[in-house]
């Protein structure tokens, strides 16, 4: 009896064997611009408790050879349905090349030892990386990870906080370039 194997699993059976083909790195020039979107945060208790609606606006520009980074973040949580609670965070870093490809270092970094902000960014693929750490005095650290993937016509916001390990709050959202 004659077998039949379908061209779709014969096809990848041989692209299996080809090297894989790396995606290029995109430049910081791919992120430059006035990004306007909104997203939802989850805590790991978000079963038990309400999730929270946030808007987001970025601003990337070119500062030198690296980059400056501006963002809002505006979050609506409790209070009356036509009152609601509305808290507003600002957030400004400026990066420079740290002398390796795609890798930035924040202009401002102090000693997280000493209670002060660790900034670092890449790029890997179509993605911005932007990392935060503090460390409190009891050696406990707070690293914060803001991935910002460009797809299609938009930016796609994947934030998270960490606190010694254990992941504390997921956002996700997705953004549109209003400017340039």
């Amino acid at each position: 009896m004659k077998r039949f194997v379908p061209f779709a699993f014969v096809l990848s059976f041989v692209l299996s064997g080809m090297p894989a083909v790396a995606q290029q790195n995109l430049s910081i020039d791919a992120f430059v611009g006035i990004w306007s979107g909104g997203g939802v945060a989850e805590n790991e208790d978000s079963a038990y408790f309400q999730t929270t609606v946030r808007d987001f606006d970025v601003t990337i520009r070119r500062s030198g050879a690296g980059f400056q980074i501006d963002w809002t973040t505006v979050i609506r949580r409790g209070g009356a349905p036509d009152r609601p609670k509305i808290r507003k965070r600002k957030s400004t870093k400026t990066l420079t090349p740290s002398g390796t490809g795609g890798v930035f270092r924040g202009a401002r970094n102090g000693d997280p030892l000493t209670g002060e902000e660790l900034c670092w960014a890449y790029i890997k693929g179509s993605t911005l990386s932007l990392f935060l750490m503090t460390i409190d005095r009891d050696g406990t650290y707070t690293l914060q990870q803001y991935d910002r993937e460009l797809r299609g016509s938009g930016m796609f916001l994947t934030f998270t906080s960490h606190s010694d390990g254990d992941r504390q709050r997921v956002v996700k959202g997705r953004l549109i370039k209003t400017g340039g």
